[in-house]
């Protein structure tokens, strides 16, 4: 059986977890704050705050922008439903923009046709690990600052929409010579056990606002809003004297603890052999597939753009949704383990029931009727990589022969 992605849990993440175990000290606490202090150092943004998932970590950011009904959030059809779910959390419109025919991306020019004056933030997703067209996105929201009406001190503070990027699948991705976490005013990325660098479930989120805010205090606001609004979290409250605290908002409880941190310590040491290694497979997938013409193989070195190499999504030509479906069921015959994302979110029953419809993103639709994502972690060897792509030519060439 060749898996799917797994976690990379060695004897190196063990026994820093251990030594986390044996401190006595389990929940945040100083490894939380030195893996804070490394990946800022590692994206080169701002400031950075661990919290409990990235879902969270987009959650807190808009509740600190002031997001809430009325409002309108803009966002790719094409997503995780995580994206979508934290903007209808706080009241707020969810707006679709389709996404690119070359890549899985939010289109700006779809974006600039959805921007009106309810809308506040926009929400680019770096699908797979791809960066999005973040240039674009800037010069579309400088030209529709006209447009924007600001109803917090917060969003007062912008004069125009916020781009906040949903970076899960991509950290230690580049846009012009520059590391994911800087190309948004805020960005949030994702350390799920299937993500490239992993804390089981974890998040953090990235700041690098432009020179109107403190992002130095607002690091420590968002600390004090991911745990309850408490002026003091548990580490300080435990030491000597250290007692006594207040509650200065109606926070949430969403903050890292040391023993994910420690995976993630030790994940981020070695990261750029893990992005080497990633690189390597997503290159044999492409050079032993780019020769079929079924295959519409992943952008990820482009121009200025480099990907985090985070999933491999393949697009099979000519195959419908069904016979996407008939490919993977053969695969899996093979003992391959692939997977499909996503299935956009307007097809998603709870966003059906609210009005939303795919046929309205037809190219978010296309992309997902023949997508196929194929196996990528570190630990997968050059042998199985060619197992995987053997199974996947016989697959679709038996579906593709009765067309």
């Amino acid at each position: 059986m060749i898996p799917f992605s797994p976690p990379r849990i060695d004897q190196k993440i063990i026994d820093e977890v251990v030594d986390t175990l044996k401190s006595g000290w389990i929940t945040t606490g100083p490894k939380t704050l030195r893996f804070e202090e490394e990946l800022t150092a590692y994206c080169g943004n701002k400031a950075t705050i661990c919290v409990g998932s990235a879902t969270a970590g987009l959650h807190l950011v808009l509740h600190w922008l002031g997001v809430g009904p009325g409002d309108e959030v803009i966002l790719p059809a094409y997503t995780y439903c995580a994206t979508a779910n934290v903007v209808e959390h706080l009241g707020a419109t969810v707006v679709f923009a389709d996404v690119n025919a070359l890549d899985f991306n939010i289109n700006c020019k779809s974006v600039a046709e959805k921007i009106t004056s309810k809308t506040k933030v926009i929400m680019p997703v770096d699908i797979g690990g791809y960066p999005c067209d973040y240039e674009e996105i800037h010069e579309v929201v400088q030209a529709n600052s006209h447009l924007f009406s600001p109803n917090s001190k917060v969003q007062e503070g912008f004069g125009r929409i916020c781009v906040l990027a949903d970076a899960a699948h991509s950290i230690g991705a580049s846009y012009h010579g520059e590391l994911s976490g800087t190309f948004a005013d805020v960005s949030v990325f994702s350390f799920h056990a299937v993500k490239n660098l992993s804390t089981a479930e974890g998040g953090a989120i990235a700041l690098n606002l432009p020179e109107a805010f403190d992002c130095e205090a607002l690091r420590k606001q968002f600390k004090t809003k991911s745990l309850h609004g408490q002026s003091k979290d548990a580490f300080s409250k435990m030491q000597i004297g250290g007692w006594q605290y207040d509650v200065v908002e109606a926070g949430f409880k969403c903050n890292m603890t040391d023993i994910q941190a420690s995976m993630g310590l030790v994940e981020l040491s070695r990261y750029p052999a893990s992005l080497e290694r990633r690189q390597q497979i997503f290159a044999r997938y492409t050079d032993l597939l780019r020769d079929y013409d079924w295959a519409h193989c992943p952008r990820f070195i482009t121009g200025a753009k480099e990907s985090s190499y985070h999933l491999y999504m393949l697009r099979i030509r000519g195959a419908s949704e069904e016979m996407r479906n008939e490919i993977i069921h053969k695969i899996s015959g093979d003992q391959v383990a692939v997977n499909v994302h996503y299935l956009p979110v307007p097809a998603m029953t709870h966003y059906v029931n609210k009005g939303y419809n795919l046929d309205d993103y037809p190219q978010a639709k296309a992309n997902y009727q023949n997508e196929i994502s194929l196996p990528v972690y570190f630990n997968l060897k050059n042998e199985q990589v060619d197992a995987v792509v053997k199974s996947v030519i016989a697959a679709v060439e038996s579906v593709l022969k009765h067309v």
